[in-house]
């Protein structure tokens, strides 16, 4: 997940949920109430089933803990393919789809009808080549299996959804984007570090450079002889250190 420096002023922090789900919630200006972005890369359609059902029960379980309240977007590669004929999830789901429904199609639709996540991709009226998010690699096939979904008592925050073609992120998924009226509110935490700025500039004068050098040099030098004295090396401390983590975690 790549945040501009306005988004992470508002990430109030993030978690990984193995390596195809992550979690991270932002902070906004509607009090009381955070935005938790879910990102997923379900498994293809042709994958174990057990892996696919241990990808939806470990989603669901994520989706579960996020309070109501919350505005929640479910996004990213699902590998669905919604169908053209929305009955049954009229809820959720628009009519402007792209292709067949798949068995991922089914176990994408299903979960979002249960936690009433709108599948933002199919509200909203666009043409073929901004539906699609994937092609295939001799560029006979196009599908749209990736989705940005949201709850339905924020389903008026989202503004559109679309593909941009134009956009080169070396995939052969293109990307997706969801505009959203929603503002944000930056998240202060207590204690927490100022990052600090350094002049890289000062260093292209060569003899501040070396001088620099010189000072680094022998900062290093004093922290190798105290380890000496000490009889002990650095790798052994770090043992040492390791060992001491393992006690306090037992």
């Amino acid at each position: 997940m790549i945040l501009s420096n306005r988004a992470q002023n508002t990430l109030i922090g993030w978690e990984s949920h193995g390596p195809r789900i992550s979690e991270a919630s932002f902070k906004t200006k509607k009090e009381g109430i955070s935005m938790n972005i879910i990102q997923c890369y379900a498994p293809t359609n042709d994958y174990d089933e057990d892996a696919k059902d241990q990808f939806y029960d470990r989603l669901q379980s994520i989706i579960e803990k996020c309070p109501t309240k919350d505005l929640t977007i479910l996004m990213r590669d699902f590998n669905a393919k919604v169908r053209t004929d929305n009955t049954g999830y009229e809820d959720i789901m628009g009519r402007h789809r792209l292709g067949e429904m798949n068995e991922n199609g089914e176990r994408f639709a299903n979960p979002c009808s249960f936690n009433k996540l709108v599948i933002g991709s199919t509200i909203f009226p666009h043409k073929r080549i901004h539906k699609s998010t994937w092609t295939s690699p001799d560029h006979t096939k196009q599908n749209q299996i990736d989705h940005i979904c949201i709850n339905k008592k924020f389903k008026g925050t989202m503004e559109d959804v679309r593909t941009k073609r134009g956009a080169d992120i070396a995939s052969d998924n293109h990307l997706l984007v969801a505009k959203m009226k929603l503002k944000h509110k930056k998240h202060w935490t207590v204690g927490r570090t100022i990052s600090q700025k350094f002049n890289t500039a000062f260093l292209q004068d060569t003899d501040k450079l070396n001088k620099f050098k010189i000072v680094l040099s022998n900062k290093f030098q004093a922290f190798h002889d105290l380890l000496n004295e000490e009889g002990t090396t650095v790798e052994s401390n770090w043992k040492v250190e390791q060992r001491g983590n393992q006690f306090n975690m037992s």
